[in-house]
């Protein structure tokens, strides 16, 4: 990895810190953390949600995807809005949408009311999925920022998981109206936090440069494509696990719900592993090398009759791979970028690629398990990891080049 990053588009007085503000990095995170709890709210209370909505299950399913299909479409003009209104402004105000559209999700009484109110929580997640990375980018020191936004990335499982312990705590006792409450005044709380802590006067925006042109984003859409591929073959594995573990492996659902929610949380250690390489110096190209440990993971659970021991750890791998990508993709970005005032229209790129990635992934699988069975998942995720690793490494080889100035 090439210890220098893209150019920095500032003076000597507004210069990016070389040293690096933690206190402040953990803070921008757990508002990540917190928004990716409200992006999975539902996960333990949706068939309590469904019964006394009168939801089907594909009603369901879009109000629980709602959310990432607005990534899908708008990821990059929403990169355009953080950088005009700027990151710090973008994050607070994305904290404050999710807060209020899950308050009045508290009121819902029909699936058209639900959704709608969903929408709008997505914009906010949205901005606040730009926004975090790239003040992360500006509150890391220059040797930092590679494990920076590589712990960043493991927001999502992390949110999941104190999502689903949560929901399944409070919402027995509160019903699931009081669990979206209590969700909504966390993140209530969060945003004069996160505002409060950000750096203030000329240092709490980043001067920004010129709007970056179409070619500036190629290597960026490089890393994007390799990050959509991920997604879109590793992310429906966690989705059909459970469906997979009752139906070849006889188990219940409380027990298949509880493994599968263990196995999710691996994505975590896989970005965390990120940052701890990067940091020794690994390079991005030989990082991304790891990414083919999915390969054989996707035979092992979906090759047959497969012992419950066999498919657990084959799981386990694609979602080690899962987070490990997600977060390489995170960190080599900057690498990737003419500029560092570029980086929120970048994330924007990212996120809306792992956005599409999210949520044609489960219907795609769902689609050829049905038509084929699950066997048939093994080559899919073979073809889309090969690609997506030899994207990686194209990007590897563009890290380990001078980079152009900002001029």
């Amino acid at each position: 990895m090439d210890p220098r990053p893209a150019s920095d588009p500032t003076e000597p007085g507004e210069r990016i810190r070389q040293r690096s503000q933690w206190v402040t990095i953990v803070i921008v995170y757990l508002g990540g953390v917190v928004a990716a709890m409200s992006f999975g709210k539902f996960a333990s209370v949706g068939p309590v949600v469904a019964e006394q909505l009168g939801l089907s299950l594909s009603q369901l399913g879009w109000v629980i995807s709602a959310v990432t299909g607005v990534g899908a479409v708008a990821g990059l003009p929403a990169g355009y809005l953080v950088r005009r209104f700027g990151a710090d402004r973008s994050l607070v105000a994305g904290l404050v949408l999710i807060a209020a559209a899950s308050a009045v999700s508290t009121t819902a009484g029909d699936f058209a009311w639900m959704l709608a109110v969903r929408g709008a929580e997505g914009i906010g997640y949205l901005l606040v999925t730009i926004s975090c990375p790239v003040l992360i980018l500006r509150l890391a020191g220059e040797r930092d920022r590679g494990t920076a936004l590589s712990i960043w990335a493991t927001f999502v499982p992390v949110g999941l998981g104190a999502s689903t312990l949560g929901g399944g705590a409070l919402g027995s006792v509160l019903g699931w109206r009081g669990w979206i409450a209590v969700l909504a005044g966390l993140t209530f709380v969060m945003a004069p936090l996160v505002w409060t802590r950000l750096p203030r006067g000329a240092g709490r925006q980043a001067a920004a440069g010129p709007v970056p042109r179409a070619r500036a984003l190629t290597w960026p859409s490089v890393l994007a494509a390799s990050f959509c591929l991920t997604a879109l073959v590793t992310i429906p594995v966690i989705v059909l696990l459970p469906t997979l573990l009752i139906d070849q492996q006889g188990r219940s659902a409380a027990a298949a719900g509880a493994m599968t929610s263990v196995i999710s949380l691996l994505s975590a250690l896989g970005g965390l592993a990120v940052g701890v390489l990067l940091r020794r110096g690994a390079p991005v190209g030989v990082l991304a090398l790891f990414g083919l440990l999915a390969v054989p993971a996707g035979w092992l659970l979906f090759g047959g009759d497969a012992p419950l021991a066999a498919a657990l750890t084959g799981a386990g791998a694609i979602s080690l791979v899962n987070g490990y990508v997600g977060a390489l993709a995170f960190a080599a970005l900057p690498l990737m970028l003419e500029r560092l005032d570029h980086a929120d229209v970048g994330n924007g790129v990212i996120a809306q690629a792992g956005s599409l990635g999210s949520l044609l992934g489960p219907p795609l699988f769902g689609l050829l398990a049905g038509e084929f069975g699950f066997p048939a998942l093994g080559p899919v995720i073979a073809v889309g990891m090969l690609a997506a690793v030899g994207l990686l490494l194209l990007v590897g080889r563009r890290a380990a080049r001078p980079l152009p100035s900002a001029g």
